[in-house]
């Protein structure tokens, strides 16, 4: 068998490979900033959306018991009954499950509240009271 000298194997070059990697490099350099803070954004979009059904629960059960759940029975009276006082006389079960915030950490519960009767808050991507941005603490009051 004789190879026919007119017919060349075609193949990419370095340099048209050197050049598709760039392309690639600068794209992802460009979009992956972007799709990062949608992340964050998305994150503190479910905590507030957390915070929410969790205050909608409280308001719940304060129409039942005629209170809020002491800052010592905490969420957890959402899910199981207290048994540290006052006892609640209507208590059912509010929630099947108390959420995580979106970093992780349990919502934080205070009664009496510091910026409104009770709070129900996160306290962001560094789990420190304050911060800005994606460290802003996500709360109840909001």
């Amino acid at each position: 068998m004789t190879r026919n000298p007119t017919l060349r194997q075609r193949g990419f070059t370095l340099i048209e490979l050197m050049v598709v990697i760039v392309i690639i490099g600068v794209l992802a350099a460009i979009i992956v900033p972007n799709v990062l803070d949608r992340a964050d954004d998305a994150r503190v979009t479910a905590a507030r959306t957390d915070v929410n059904n969790l205050m909608q629960a409280l308001k719940l059960y304060k129409l039942d018991n005629q209170r809020y759940p002491t800052a010592e029975q905490g969420l957890q009276s959402l899910i199981a009954k207290p048994t540290s006082g006052p006892m609640p006389p209507n208590w059912k079960p509010y929630l099947d499950k108390l959420p995580n915030d979106p970093w992780g950490k349990a919502y934080q519960y205070a009664n009496p509240g510091v910026k409104g009767e009770i709070d129900v808050y996160s306290l962001g991507a560094d789990g420190v009271v304050g911060g800005e941005g994606k460290n802003a603490d996500i709360g109840s009051w909001q």
